[in-house]
């Protein structure tokens, strides 16, 4: 979803009241509170939370958000000290519309975006005029677009890779139509349409399985969508901070990945 003004505003209002100075910003022994999506962030923070997480003295409380936009206002309100669910993609479009001073710490896993359907099984099945579901996000929009063009059913202008809307496809052979969703709405719509381009979280929270259901998968090689953590620039240089990241990259959080999820979602 595209970051409504009203938003911005409040948003805005917050950093200008210096509200972010809050939390572990100021008490260094203070439980880090990390806002996340349901799966697969809460899942795993969890589980550096209740195994990992007294081996680095921290303490570790998990807010979970239903949406792309509350974790980081949030986040810059000061009601969170830092986040797990986003792309440096996402985070450099909610930036530069918003203002917000948060800073990248680190990847920790990749989910790839999948084309799903409950009405074909291939891609090439895909009949002429199909309706195809994408995210109305900035990010997640041009991702969709781009694993749509690397399968041959569009081409989007040159130059426009990574910021492409629909209104960017410069090729459509077969007519497909095109619906703008939220994110979250994504797996509702197979009801509705011919396909949806899916972000991995919401997959597997909807019960798909993208290494398996997907008729088309986003590739881990060299991938820039891996999803990591994120704080204020105050908090950046917090040892708690550092420490949840070597936390949430270490070989257990690894392994717990690989054996949770079976290849639906990858660690970085």
């Amino acid at each position: 979803m595209r970051i409504r003004a009203a938003l911005v505003a409040v948003l805005l209002t917050a950093v200008g009241c210096g509200s972010g100075d809050t939390g572990a910003a100021s008490d260094p022994n203070a439980a880090l509170r990390i806002g996340v999506s349901p799966v697969p962030h809460a899942q795993v923070l969890r589980y550096v939370a209740d195994n990992l997480a007294a081996s680095k003295g921290l303490k570790v409380e998990v807010v979970e958000f239903t949406d792309y936009v509350q974790p980081n206002t949030a986040l810059v309100d000061g009601s969170l000290d830092g986040n797990y669910f986003q792309t440096v993609p996402y985070l450099d479009t909610f930036k530069a519309e918003s203002g917000a001073a948060l800073e990248w710490i680190g990847p920790v896993h990749i989910e790839p975006l999948g084309v799903y359907s409950k009405k074909h099984k291939a891609l090439a099945d895909l009949p002429s005029g199909a309706r195809v579901a994408v995210a109305n996000d900035a990010t997640n929009e041009a991702r969709g677009l781009k694993l749509l063009q690397d399968n041959g059913l569009i081409k989007v202008k040159p130059g426009t890779e990574k910021t492409a809307t629909i209104r960017d496809i410069a090729e459509n052979p077969r007519g497909l139509e095109f619906v703008e969703l939220e994110a979250a709405q994504l797996p509702r719509s197979l009801d509705d349409t011919d396909a949806a381009v899916v972000n991995g979280n919401y997959a597997i929270d909807a019960g798909l399985k993208p290494a398996s259901d997907a008729l088309a998968l986003e590739r881990a090689e060299g991938n820039p969508n891996a999803n990591g953590l994120v704080t204020r620039v105050e908090l950046k240089d917090d040892q708690r901070v550092k420490d949840l990241l070597a936390l949430l990259q270490s070989q257990e959080v690894k392994d717990y990945i690989k054996e949770t999820f079976s290849g639906s979602v990858l660690a970085v």
